[in-house]
C-alpha cells in the first residue's frame, strides 16, 4: 500500500489532476472525507480520502490555489464505482459544491442491510468483522481545518479509507451470492437523487418532533421552522444559532401577535424581538395563522382506534422475527408508520406489501393480521406458527 505516516497530501490541482487518472484506471475506489459543520450550515470539506487497490492519498482541498475540478470530474465517471460508508453527509458536500451525486456509488452501510449486520452497523463493527483489524479513533475529533495537518492524523485518516475495499468485496460478493442486489434498488435511487441531499424548508417542521397535534399551533411552527431553515442557508450558519428548537416551539404555542408579545415569550433571547429577525418571526406565525396545517403522519397521531395498538405490537414482532430468518435489516422493509399503515389497512400503499418485501414480511403480515398465522413461545423464543385451516372465529373460540 502506498502510503507511509509521512506522507504529504494532494496540494496542486497538477498532482491532484495525475492522481485522478491514475485512479480513472479502477473500476472501483474508496472514499471518505472529513469536515467541520459546527459553525456553519453546510459543511466545510477539510480532507478527501481515497484509496485504490494501488495506493491510498489524502487530497487537501484547503490548500491554497487548488482546484477540485479533477477530483469532482472523477467522481462522475460512469466507469468507476465510488464505494463511500454511511455516505450521506459525504455526498452532500459534493451535491453542494457540484449540484451532481457522485456516480456509480455504493454504500457499506446500506448494503449492510441486506447482508446481515443490521440497521446502521458502523463503520468500525464492519472494519472488525471483515478485515480483523481495529480502527484507531483517537483523532475523530481533530480540528481538522487547522493546517499543518499532523502525521497522526494523515495516517488516521487514511486508515480509516483503506478498510474499505476489502468491506466492498466482501459484501458485492454476498450481494451476488444471495441475489440479493435488486433489494438494494429503491436504496441507491434515494442516494443517487440530488433532491435527497438538499434540504426542504417545508418539511423542517418534522425534526422537531412535536408533541401536539393541534392544527394552529402545527401550521404556525411550520412557517417558523421554514423561515428558520432558509435563515440558516442564506447565512451559512447553524439552525440554532438564529433560534433554538425550543425557542421555535415556545413562540408556536404562544402565537405572538406584536414585537412586546414575542418578547415575553419565555425562552425567546433577551432583545431578540427588537432586531430584524424579531419582524420576520412575527411575518411566519402570520403565515401560520392563514395555512393549511402540515399533514401529520400515522404515528403521530393519537386517535388510534381502540385496539389497534396491540396489533402494531405484534406486527413490530413479527417484523422482527422475520428479518432474523432473511438476515435483513427492519428499517429496510418497514418502518413505524408503515406498520400504523398496514394495521389500519391490508391495502396499505406501502413498501412492504410490494416486490421482495412483501415476500420478506407483507404476506406473513397479512396472515397474521387474518388469523392464519400466530406468534407463540416456545424453548424461550417467539416462533412464527402457519394456521392455513384457521379463521379469526376458531381463534377465538
Amino acid at each position: 500500500m502506498a502510503y507511509s505516516a509521512g506522507m504529504q497530501p494532494v496540494t496542486t490541482t497538477d498532482s491532484l489532476a495525475q492522481l485522478c487518472r491514475r485512479l480513472a484506471a479502477h473500476p472501483y475506489i474508496a472514499i471518505d472525507t472529513e469536515f467541520l459543520r459546527e459553525r456553519t450550515y453546510y459543511p466545510i470539506l477539510c480532507l478527501v480520502q481515497v484509496a485504490s487497490h494501488d495506493e491510498a492519498v489524502a487530497i487537501d482541498p484547503m490548500a491554497e490555489g487548488l482546484s477540485l475540478d479533477p477530483l469532482y470530474e472523477l467522481m462522475a465517471d460512469p466507469k468507476v464505482l465510488k464505494v463511500f460508508h454511511a455516505a450521506r453527509q459525504d455526498i452532500e458536500i459534493f451535491v453542494h459544491k457540484t449540484d451532481q451525486v457522485p456516480a456509480p456509488l455504493f454504500d457499506t452501510q446500506v448494503a449492510g442491510m441486506v447482508c446481515g449486520f443490521g440497521d446502521s452497523v458502523s463503520y468500525e463493527t464492519l472494519v472488525a468483522k471483515l478485515t480483523g483489524q481495529r480502527l484507531d479513533k483517537s483523532s475523530r475529533f481533530s480540528d481538522w481545518s487547522h493546517r499543518p495537518l499532523t502525521d497522526r492524523q494523515l495516517t488516521y485518516a487514511l486508515a480509516d479509507v483503506v478498510p474499505l475495499r476489502k468491506i466492498y468485496e466482501v459484501m458485492e460478493k454476498k450481494l451476488e451470492t444471495t441475489g440479493r442486489r435488486a433489494w438494494l434498488a429503491e436504496e441507491w435511487a434515494v442516494l443517487t437523487d440530488p433532491a435527497t441531499y438538499r434540504p426542504d424548508p417545508e418539511a423542517a417542521w418534522r425534526r422537531l418532533k412535536p408533541k401536539t397535534t393541534k392544527p394552529k399551533i402545527l401550521a404556525i411552527l411550520a412557517e417558523l421552522a421554514a423561515w428558520r431553515e432558509i435563515e440558516a442557508q442564506r447565512r451559512d450558519v447553524p439552525r440554532q444559532r438564529i433560534l433554538k428548537d425550543d425557542a421555535l416551539m415556545d413562540i408556536a404555542h404562544q402565537g405572538p401577535k406584536s414585537l412586546s408579545e414575542l418578547s415575553r415569550v419565555r425562552l425567546v433571547p433577551q432583545g431578540f424581538a427588537e432586531g430584524k429577525l424579531g419582524a420576520d418571526v412575527l411575518a411566519a406565525v402570520e403565515r401560520g395563522r392563514h395555512r393549511t396545517p402540515p399533514p401529520l403522519d400515522d404515528d403521530m397521531r393519537n386517535d388510534a382506534p381502540l385496539g389497534r395498538l396491540p396489533l402494531v405490537d405484534l406486527l413490530k414482532v413479527l417484523l422482527k422475527l422475520r428479518c432474523e430468518d432473511f438476515e435483513v435489516a427492519q428499517k429496510l422493509i418497514a418502518s413505524s408508520s408503515d406498520i400504523d399503515a398496514l394495521a389500519s389497512s391490508d391495502d396499505a400503499d406501502i413498501p412492504a406489501l410490494h416486490g421482495w418485501r412483501r415476500e420478506v414480511f407483507g404476506d406473513a403480515a397479512l396472515k397474521l393480521k387474518a388469523g392464519r398465522l400466530a406468534l407463540a413461545g416456545r424453548d424461550g423464543r417467539i416462533e412464527v406458527i402457519e394456521l392455513p385451516d384457521a379463521s379469526p372465529d376458531v381463534l377465538a373460540s
